[in-house]
């Protein structure tokens, strides 16, 4: 346990408060966003971008750490965690007589923190609690916005409208124009047998929103709940829901994002449960503790052997285009189209997380 906080840069403090200068925007930035970090011999696929949309340069969400959005301790301490993306929650993890508070916190942290390369977003409300357009109201009063919005309890394509319409009012209400991802989580049976016409929807009203659908997540807890299974650690009472989400996931060009592990302090399980994730298809895992960045961060990163495979086959691919054949054999196997694109997805994501390793 103790190597595992150590190699994830945390102490024992983390749960014991530090100096409020810690977490002030004077902190060095020492590292580089990753849009400006990503260097390609092959040409770009920002799978993460609808279909219909603009195409974005591929921003690595490994692991998305959720914190309470009340809790300003922890907020403080994010840059320390190196995770992909952070999660300021104004949901499940704020009580209902501490949302105002939350509200509040996450709007000032969102311009006195300095996360350096951690994406920063924030889960709002679901829409049918009522609190949602207090929350994009807060929020929008930071400065610094968030890159991200989260959608919890994503069911149907009346509350997408409703949505769209009460970000755009707003938006109306600020000076700038921004633009954020959108995270849909699906947490119900429902909002599982709406999927296809919810997701086409949040696509179509892109075209006249603030938001471009990035990512897809699977919320387990609430999903196991809503249907009456059984949580265990096999996950087996979640495989085809988790399989709807990948496949869902990919056809609209978007991140799918798996299910947290709610024992953090099993490793050895969140490792094969992050690892199958990532078989899956999956780009990414719910944290909801720092000792599980790292863990999921690995998982979802390609070795360095697979990236030495990868450039190896790209390579060989534009040799055999500029000889005018198709198909060929690389390393005793036969290569095609769908196989280079395997390829540069993998040196895509190598050289976004870990620049140095794909230039070996």
């Amino acid at each position: 346990m103790m190597s595992l906080m150590l190699s994830a840069g945390i102490s024992r403090s983390w749960f014991i408060s530090r100096s409020p200068s810690f977490c002030l925007r004077n902190v060095p930035l020492v590292r580089v966003l990753f849009q400006t970090s990503v260097r390609l011999s092959t040409p770009l696929r920002s799978y993460c971008s609808a279909p219909g949309q603009h195409s974005i340069i591929f921003r690595p969400r490994r692991a998305l750490l959720f914190v309470a959005g009340n809790d300003e301790r922890k907020i403080c301490k994010i840059p320390t965690l190196d995770a992909d993306c952070v999660v300021m929650d104004c949901e499940d993890a704020v009580a209902p007589s501490k949302k105002d508070e939350a509200r509040k916190t996450v709007t000032r942290m969102l311009d006195e923190v300095d996360f350096g390369r951690t994406e920063c977003a924030v889960r709002i409300n679901s829409v049918d609690s009522g609190l949602a357009d207090d929350d994009l109201l807060a929020i929008l009063q930071a400065k610094n916005l968030p890159s991200a919005i989260v959608l919890p309890k994503v069911e149907s394509v009346e509350e997408m409208q409703t949505f769209a319409a009460n970000l755009n009012t707003a938006v109306a209400e600020i000076e700038v124009n921004p633009t954020f991802d959108l995270f849909a989580i699906l947490e119900s049976a429902k909002g599982l047998m709406n999927l296809q016409p919810i997701l086409q929807e949040i696509v179509s009203l892109s075209d006249m929103s603030p938001f471009r659908l990035a990512a897809l997540a699977f919320g387990s807890e609430d999903f196991a709940a809503d249907i009456g299974a059984s949580r265990t650690s096999e996950a087996t009472e979640l495989l085809y829901a988790r399989q709807m989400v990948v496949l869902a996931a990919k056809a609209f060009g978007l991140q799918a994002i798996d299910y947290a592990s709610v024992d953090f302090k099993d490793t050895e399980s969140l490792k094969r449960q992050a690892e199958e994730g990532a078989r899956f298809g999956f780009t990414g895992k719910v944290a909801i503790h720092p000792l599980q960045v790292p863990i999921i961060q690995q998982a979802f990163s390609p070795s360095p052997e697979r990236v030495v495979w990868a450039r190896g086959l790209i390579q060989a691919f534009q040799q055999h285009q500029q000889e005018g054949k198709g198909a060929f054999v690389y390393e005793g196997k036969m290569i095609d189209k769908p196989s280079l694109l395997q390829a540069q997805n993998v040196v895509q994501l190598a050289e976004a997380v870990e620049p140095s390793i794909s230039q070996e």
